[in-house]
């Protein structure tokens, strides 16, 4: 346990913290999730909408990287182009 109150608030803090960003991490690999699991287009379209909508949001918050939230958003664009030239 910590000695100093700072220390303290820095830990009540962190349970916070941690907490809120568990909840936008699982929201994010949710829509992931939820994108790669469409099986038509018209649906993978939307759900793809909606991904880059959470990952963009989570990632101007600091919560994960610009660069992790681009990389999956190609990602899922590229998935999502496959199943139109499925269709």
């Amino acid at each position: 346990m910590p000695n100093h109150i700072s220390s303290e608030k820095r830990v009540r803090q962190d349970k916070k913290r941690q907490a809120y960003n568990r909840f936008y991490k699982v929201m994010a690999k949710r829509a992931i999730k939820d994108v790669v699991s469409a099986t038509t287009y018209s649906d993978a379209e939307q759900k793809l909408r909606r991904a880059s909508e959470v990952l963009d949001r989570i990632a101007d918050r600091g919560i994960i990287h610009k660069n992790y939230a681009a990389n999956h958003k190609s990602k899922l664009a590229a998935h999502v182009n496959k199943l139109k030239k499925a269709a």
